[in-house]
C-alpha cells in the first residue's frame, strides 16, 4: 500500500481544524464564476447606467464626457485592483467592512461597515425606484391615463418588492441566475441601439465629439467624479467569499472584469449618443431622455419601448444584488455582535440570511415609498438616493485603499506596486468625494448629501456605543470563512474518533 492509499484509508488527525466556519450557515462553495459575476454586475446595473450617465456627466463636462468616463474607468480599475489584495486572500461575507477590520482595526471597520450599508441600502432604493419608474413609463405607453401618477410606480415597487424578498430567501444560486438573466437581456438591447446608431452614421461618423477644445479642467474634474458613481457596487461579489466555490481566484475576476465590461460599455454609449445627436443637430444635455429621443429621431420608437422595458430590468436586478450584499454584511455583522444575533441566522434549508432579509426588503420599501412622497416623485427621490449612496461607497472604498497596505505589511507581503496603487487610489478618490460632496450640496439633489452624512454619522455613533457596551467587539469583528474537517484530509471523522 502506498503512502498516499494509507493516508486516504487511515487519515492522521490534523490540529487546528474545526467542524464549523465562523460563518457557519449560508450555502458554502456552492455557486461558481458567473453566478459571482452576475452578483457584481447586477450591483452595478450597467444598462441602466449606460443611459442615463452619458447625459449627467454631459451636463457638466461638455465635450469631456467620453474622457470623463474613461478617467472615471481607470480609477475605478484601479481601486479594483487594490480591493482585490483582499480578495485574493480573505473569503468573507463582509466584504469591505471585514477587509478594513484586517488593516485599520475595528474603528476604521465600524466607519466603513455603516458606509456601506449606506451605498448598497441606498443603491437598493434607487434601483427599485427606478424599475417602478421605467415600467410605469412602460405601462403609460398601452394606458395613458396612468401618466403622472405616483400611485403606478409605487404598486409597482411594492409587486417588485415582494419578488425580491421572495428570490432572495430562496437561495443565492436562484437569485443570481435571475439577475444573470436580466441583465444580459438588457445589455443586448443596449448595445442593439448602440449599433442601430452608429450604423446609420455610416462611414462618416463625427469624430469631433472627443475634441477637448473649451473643456475646462474643473468640468472634467467633476464630470469625472459624477462618471465615477456609474461603477460603483462592482466590489460586491466578495460579499459571496463564502458560497463562491473557488473564492480566491473567482471574485478577483469578478470584481476586475465588472469594471472593464461596464467600462467599454460606457464608452460606447457615450460616444454613439453624442455622435446621435450630433448628426441631428442638436444637442444630448438638452434631451430629459436622449435614448428615447434619439430613438424617435431615427425612426425606430419601437426600440424605445424594448429600451425602457430593458432599463426597468437592469435597474430590478441591481435591487436584488444590492440587497443580497447588503444582507450579508448585515449577517457578518450579526455573527460578531455588532448588531443583534438575530440577523446572524441563517435559513435551515434555503442556507440564506433570511432574517436580515425579511428585516432589510420591508424597510428599504417604507423608506423608498417614504421619500417618494417627501420629494413629490418617483425621479426626485432616486436622485437623492444616488447621491448618498454614492457618498457611501467612495467613503468605504477610501477606507479600503488605505486598509490595503496595512494589512500586507502585517502579513509580511508588502511589495512597491500595490502600495503605489493603494496610494494613488486613496488620494484620488478622497479628491472625488470632496468634489462630489462640494457640488451636490450645492445642487437641486442636496438633501442627499445631508442625509448620505446625518445617517453616516447616527451609524458610526451606534457602532461606537455598541463597541463600548462590548469591549470584546475589538477582539471577534473581521469574521471570515476557513477551512473546516470536511475540507481537509485528515479530519474526516474525527469527531466520530473523539466521541466515546
Amino acid at each position: 500500500m502506498s503512502a498516499l492509499e494509507r493516508a486516504i484509508v487511515d487519515p492522521q488527525p490534523v490540529a487546528g481544524i474545526e467542524a464549523r466556519s465562523p460563518v457557519d450557515g449560508l450555502n458554502r462553495r456552492s455557486v461558481g464564476f458567473l453566478d459571482v459575476l452576475a452578483q457584481s454586475v447586477s450591483a452595478v446595473a450597467p444598462s441602466a447606467a449606460a443611459t442615463t450617465m452619458p447625459l449627467l456627466v454631459a451636463m457638466v463636462a461638455g465635450g469631456a464626457t467620453v474622457w470623463a468616463l474613461l478617467a472615471a474607468m481607470l480609477l475605478a480599475l484601479l481601486v479594483a485592483t487594490t480591493v482585490n489584495q483582499f480578495t485574493r486572500r480573505i473569503a468573507a461575507t463582509g466584504s469591505l467592512y471585514t477587509f478594513v477590520a484586517h488593516g485599520l482595526g475595528t474603528t476604521a471597520s465600524f466607519v466603513t461597515g455603516v458606509a456601506l450599508l449606506v451605498g448598497y441600502g441606498f443603491v437598493a432604493m434607487f434601483a427599485l425606484g427606478g424599475a417602478g419608474y421605467y415600467l410605469a413609463i412602460v405601462a403609460s405607453r398601452f394606458w395613458p391615463a396612468l401618466a403622472g401618477t405616483v400611485l403606478v410606480p409605487v404598486l409597482l415597487i411594492v409587486l417588485m418588492a415582494a419578488g425580491c424578498l421572495y428570490l432572495l430567501v430562496r437561495g443565492i444560486r436562484v437569485s443570481t441566475r435571475a439577475t444573470l438573466l436580466v441583465e444580459c437581456a438588457s445589455v443586448v438591447i443596449i448595445l442593439g441601439l448602440v449599433v442601430a446608431l452608429l450604423v446609420m452614421q455610416g462611414p462618416s461618423l463625427d469624430w469631433s465629439v472627443l475634441n477637448l477644445a473649451g473643456a475646462e479642467p474643473a468640468d472634467f474634474a467633476v464630470g469625472a467624479a459624477i462618471a465615477l458613481t456609474a461603477f460603483v457596487g462592482f466590489e460586491s461579489s466578495a460579499t459571496l467569499g463564502v458560497e463562491a466555490r473557488r473564492p480566491y481566484a473567482t471574485i478577483p475576476r469578478a470584481v476586475t472584469w465588472t469594471v472593464i465590461g461596464s467600462g467599454l460599455l460606457y464608452l460606447l454609449a457615450a460616444f454613439s449618443q453624442l455622435v446621435g445627436f450630433a448628426s441631428v443637430g442638436g444637442s444630448i444635455t438638452g434631451s430629459s431622455s436622449p435614448v428615447n429621443d434619439l430613438s424617435a429621431a431615427y425612426g425606430v420608437d419601437a426600440l424605445g419601448l424594448l429600451l425602457d422595458g430593458g432599463i426597468a430590468a437592469s435597474f430590478l436586478a441591481c435591487a436584488i444584488a444590492s440587497i443580497t450584499a447588503l444582507v450579508r454584511v448585515l449577517f457578518s455583522m450579526g455573527r460578531e455582535g455588532l448588531v443583534t444575533s438575530a440577523f446572524g441566522r441563517s435559513h435551515p434549508r434555503h442556507r440564506t440570511p433570511y432574517f436580515a432579509i425579511l428585516v432589510t426588503v420591508p424597510v428599504l420599501t417604507a423608506a423608498l415609498i417614504g421619500t417618494i412622497l417627501l420629494a413629490g416623485g418617483v425621479w426626485p427621490a432616486m436622485q437623492i438616493l444616488i447621491v448618498g449612496a454614492a457618498g457611501g461607497y467612495i467613503t468605504a472604498y477610501i477606507l479600503t485603499c488605505v486598509a490595503a497596505p496595512v494589512f500586507l505589511w502585517r502579513i509580511g507581503e508588502l511589495t512597491l506596486w500595490p502600495l503605489v496603487r493603494a496610494a494613488a487610489a486613496t488620494v484620488l478618490l478622497s479628491a472625488v468625494l470632496v468634489v462630489y460632496i462640494g457640488v451636490e450640496a450645492t445642487s437641486t439633489r442636496s438633501a442627499g448629501v445631508w442625509v448620505f452624512l446625518a445617517v453616516l454619522a447616527a451609524g458610526t455613533a451606534y457602532a461606537a456605543v455598541r463597541h463600548r457596551r462590548r469591549p470584546w467587539l475589538r477582539n471577534v469583528v473581521g469574521i471570515y470563512d476557513v477551512p473546516v474537517t470536511g475540507d481537509v484530509l485528515g479530519t474526516m471523522g474525527l469527531e466520530d474518533r473523539a466521541a466515546p
